[in-house]
């Protein structure tokens, strides 16, 4: 009998965000799958460490992920990655991949989650809560009222036009490109905040595009209005 991939969300950062369903599933699943190169350099893992029992009992799939937007070096990676997770469920064991929000929001393990289907292998997603639903609520603030729009973008590539969209922008990987992102903001007088590593013990947040730093940590997310 085949085992089954699950990409598990455990969300942006406090580990008592995790869905009981995400807790449920990494329990019962004998190999975990982290996108690092150990567990002890994994943040999804250090989340779920939180509430999951014996979670450094099961077996670690380390399966990082190089930082470059080389496609053909990335597609490798991936496919180097599922053939790692389909040796595991040939023997009938199920993996629960950690990734950090939730697995269909800019995350490495849909690609991976593809590739292990295609090879005919069943895996399935388990939604978490999304950083920047974190965010709002840490501001409490609402992300859209009523007809007004909400876009999700990803900062680390260009986002002049989609400034000009209506309602509320998400700027998600916002650290990759922060001065020029800040730049942006502050030709245009754009009204935004930002949080750094949400739910996390080193959170900062930054009411203003002037309290903005120039850097920041990897988890950032800029919320413009």
């Amino acid at each position: 009998m085949r085992g089954t991939l699950y990409g598990v969300g455990v969300g942006p950062g406090n580990p008592k965000l995790m869905t009981c369903l995400a807790i449920e599933t990494i329990e019962r699943c004998p190999v975990i799958a982290v996108p690092a190169k150990g567990r002890d350099y994994a943040l999804s893992y250090k989340i779920a460490s939180g509430m999951v029992k014996g979670l450094e009992e099961k077996e670690c799939l380390n399966l990082s992920t190089p930082m470059t937007r080389n496609r053909e070096i990335l597609e490798r990676n991936y496919a180097r990655a599922a053939e790692q997770i389909v040796a595991c469920l040939c023997k009938g064991k199920d993996v629960a991949y950690l990734t950090l929000g939730d697995p269909a929001i800019y995350s490495t393990y849909i690609y991976i989650h593809r590739m292990v289907r295609e090879q005919g292998y069943p895996a399935e997603m388990i939604n978490g809560v999304p950083s920047f639903c974190a965010a709002a609520a840490k501001l409490g603030e609402s992300l859209a009222d009523r007809a007004q729009q909400l876009h999700i973008l990803p900062s680390s590539y260009s986002i002049e036009e989609a400034l000009d969209y209506p309602g509320t922008k998400v700027l998600m990987k916002a650290a990759s490109r922060l001065p020029e992102v800040k730049k942006l903001l502050e030709e245009r007088g754009t009204d935004a905040v930002m949080i750094e590593n949400c739910g996390l013990e080193d959170e900062h947040i930054y009411l203003s595009v002037q309290e903005m730093p120039e850097t920041a940590g990897y988890y950032t997310i800029i919320l413009v209005r």
